[in-house]
């Protein structure tokens, strides 16, 4: 069994299904912003249990939000241990960027750094990331907290396709969830995006923002559309996504959880889509880190975060890529 080389997130057992789709899209004749379109959303709403919005990259999605909240001049706390992705676009929606430290346990951002961070700094809104496939093991604090302080908590859920904690999806504790569909992610369509809220007038603002602002060019907003291809090959995803995630947990149980001990430890009740394998010993085959320099290293702020600086050099990642074909029996035991 061959789990070390990549392998993108789509069962080929769906090529028929998703040729049929592609074949829709040519005969309606419209090719962006269409039924494939609504029909990714809606099946993305089913499976998040928000209203969805989709868009041609997380970026779009990010952007949107940011916007909606009016971060341009205000303070939003970041963990450092991100992607570029999140500073980058808080940047350049003119917000001010203080970075938080993480945990050493899930690699996610640390409720005592952010609690203090946010009574030294005021911020008018925070991004948690979850890391690595997981819920971040504080996100009910963290969630508690900006409730309390007037905070906009917005989730970064690029790696957390497929994960929840006690039944409950990423995105959902939060003012709006940010989806990444990008080409390595548990599913993908290449590049593509989702953002989910339970703020309507949210959902209203993107549907504008993605499309220049029209009808009325009210809003700000340029083209963040979603193309019918891409949305299909996000309903195929979409409806495989509880099958993929089921089949790397069957795989990280038998397999992985024998050989690394020392590995990221979920809480009782919750469930990874193991986006990333982590563990806390080098490894002779590894896919190397999550992130290999946090992103307060990056950019030169000069701020202390012993656990970020920590993880950075303390963890890699075990290759887990779904291959149903390869082990269909254990996924069919596991059920």
């Amino acid at each position: 069994m061959n789990f070390d080389a990549f392998a993108i997130g789509f069962d080929h057992r769906d090529r028929e299904r998703l040729h049929a789709l592609w074949d829709e899209a040519i005969d309606n004749e419209q090719w962006s912003d269409g039924p494939l379109t609504r029909a990714f959303e809606e099946a993305w709403s089913g499976w998040n249990g928000l209203p969805a919005l989709s868009t041609s990259s997380w970026t779009g999605a990010a952007l949107a939000a940011f916007e909606y909240f009016e971060l341009r001049g205000r303070t939003v706390l970041c963990p450092s241990n991100t992607f570029m992705a999140t500073p980058l676009a808080l940047q350049a929606a003119g917000a001010s960027v203080q970075f938080v430290d993480c945990n050493r346990d899930d690699l996610c951002m640390s409720f005592e750094d952010f609690e203090r961070k946010a009574r030294e700094h005021k911020p008018r809104a925070a991004v948690l990331v979850h890391i690595g496939g997981h819920i971040a093991f504080e996100v009910e604090q963290i969630a508690a907290f900006c409730r309390d302080e007037g905070i906009v908590l917005l989730e970064d859920c690029a790696h957390a396709h497929g994960a929840s904690l006690h039944g409950k999806r990423a995105g959902t504790w939060g003012d709006a969830g940010l989806w990444s569909f990008a080409a390595t992610k548990t599913i993908s369509t290449g590049e593509g995006g989702m953002l989910v809220s339970r703020h309507p007038e949210l959902i209203e603002f993107a549907d504008r923002f993605r499309n220049y602002g029209k009808p009325d060019y009210t809003q700000p907003g340029l083209n963040y559309r979603l193309n019918e291809f891409t949305a299909a090959l996000g309903i195929v995803g979409t409806e495989r996504l509880d099958e993929i995630t089921a089949w790397k947990n069957a795989i990280a149980r038998e397999q992985l959880d024998p050989q690394h001990p020392n590995r990221v430890h979920l809480p009782e009740g919750m469930v990874s889509g193991y986006y990333k394998y982590i563990v806390f010993d080098p490894l002779e085959r590894s896919t190397g880190k999550v992130y290999d320099e946090p992103c307060h290293r990056v950019l030169g702020h000069h701020v202390d975060l012993p656990n970020s600086d920590w993880v950075a050099q303390n963890h890699w990642c075990a290759p887990l890529y779904y291959r149903p074909a390869e082990r269909p029996a254990l996924l069919a035991a596991s059920q």
